[in-house]
């Protein structure tokens, strides 16, 4: 059976251009209702049966049966033999992607995760301590396919930040173990894995069992139930972000092969039905050449089918007046994936204000970032890339706020504060700061240790 892709071809000096921009970009997030009751009631058995509730689930949803838990677990052994089973050629890759990958994240940290203070006049000292998370646990896809790139971006970072235990789970349908995952898992330095997925697994990590430990911030993508389920476990832990379908949108002037801008968008459209592929282009003549690399190019792609219905429902072809409002329509979309594929990525760099990540020139396609370019690939989707950022160190840290005020400083603060609390009328706030002006009573010895 042969398959069409036609995205949806606009032109911004249209007068409906913008009606049809909008319904083009439009996907709902409205979650199902069944969904969200049925993740409900799982979150709830587990936090109340713990790994009871787990073996069921697992049996139940991948057909993985199993006499407890702990058999479920992914030993450091059977990691490192998944690792030395690889293929060299596969094996050295899978190196040379965590060996970026941890490039990248070691300089992240030097540049914004170490802790600082400054004394002011009065030898009053202020500052951040930064610190790693305990515990975090990656949730890895392991349903439709395998994902041991999501193993690296998850867990190198986490490692990178500090953290000391990082618990792994991932859904084996059958109990079919994929050995490039947990080959990625030992390269990354994973302290546990379980394979157990589903919103049950993060029920486990969100509050515990006998077996699975409780964790402080749960990372990684998954289905509309673990996505529901990160929802809701949100507060009890941290999560990483709500992710939406994955999107890439080209920026393109002409000057790239039509066949290597095709199959960008087909690398994204490939991902699922309602991904979104879009080219932003001043040239029609080369958006016409697309379309037919697109014609072309389509029949031979294994994922043809998932490709062209994303590409028919939610792709574009859009022609635009100039670069400059290709940028600023850019900026509307604030797309998760970003290429720039001109002979002049840098001048319009300045103009690209909102995207997860951004590909700069012909040669840098999304897919580089996606495996082992070193940057993450855990990116905001669905516009916000407005008011987030990528996954990174920072994400497995927190930040205490330092203050030690000398003696001297409270007789300056004291009186700011107690002046300040006697307006809010908080009377115990403003009598605690007074009590600090002078004359101060001498201070007890401490009793030794």
């Amino acid at each position: 059976m042969g398959f069409q892709a036609k995205p949806l071809q606009l032109n911004t000096a249209d007068a409906g251009f913008e009606a049809a921009f909008a319904a083009r970009l439009h996907w709902s997030a409205d979650t199902d209702a069944a969904i969200e009751q049925r993740v409900a009631d799982i979150l709830a058995d587990v936090q109340q049966r713990g790994d009871a509730a787990v073996l069921e689930y697992t049996q139940r949803f991948d057909g993985l049966q199993a006499a407890d838990v702990k058999a479920l677990e992914i030993t450091q052994a059977e990691l490192k033999a998944a690792l030395d089973s690889l293929p060299a050629a596969q094996r050295e890759a899978l190196q040379a992607a965590a060996a970026r990958v941890r490039q990248y994240h070691e300089a992240q940290k030097k540049a914004s995760g170490e802790s600082w203070s400054y004394r002011d006049e009065d030898g009053t000292l202020l500052g951040q301590k930064v610190t790693p998370l305990d515990r975090v646990g990656i949730y890895v896809p392991g349903g439709k396919a395998a994902y041991p790139s999501s193993v690296l971006m998850n867990a190198i970072p986490a490692h990178v930040a500090g953290v000391q235990e990082i618990i792994m789970v991932v859904p084996t349908p059958g109990g079919v173990r994929n050995p490039l995952v947990l080959a990625a898992a030992c390269v990354a330095g994973v302290s546990r894995a379980f394979t157990v997925g589903g919103a049950q697994a993060v029920a486990a990590l969100a509050y515990g069992t006998a077996t699975i430990p409780k964790v402080d911030k749960i990372t990684g993508p998954g289905n509309a139930y673990v996505a529901s389920a990160k929802k809701r476990v949100f507060g009890t832990v941290g999560i990483d972000m709500i992710a939406g379908p994955s999107e890439i949108l080209v920026l393109a002037d002409g000057s790239t092969p039509a066949d290597w801008v095709a199959m960008d968008l087909f690398s994204q459209a490939e991902h699922d039905e309602l991904a979104q592929s879009i080219l932003l282009c001043p040239d029609a003549a080369y958006i016409a050449q697309v379309q037919a690399a697109i014609d072309r190019l389509l029949p031979d792609m294994p994922r043809r089918e998932i490709i062209a219905k994303s590409l028919n429902d939610r792709g574009a072809l859009i022609l635009t007046r100039s670069m400059q409002e290709a940028c600023a329509i850019s900026n509307r979309i604030a797309p998760e994936h970003l290429e720039v594929s001109s002979r002049e990525p840098h001048r319009w760099e300045p103009l690209l204000r909102h995207a997860g990540a951004i590909f700069l020139g012909a040669f840098t396609s999304e897919s580089l970032g996606d495996y082992c370019a070193g940057p993450n690939h855990v990116l905001p989707t669905s516009g916000t890339a407005r008011f987030s950022s990528p996954l990174g160190v920072y994400d497995f840290q927190k930040r205490s706020s330092l203050i030690e005020v000398s003696e001297q400083g409270a007789q300056h603060l004291g009186r700011i504060a107690a002046e300040l609390a006697y307006g809010e009328g908080l009377q115990a706030h403003a009598r605690a700061a007074e009590l600090r002006l002078n004359p101060v009573p001498a201070l007890r010895e401490a009793p030794k240790a």
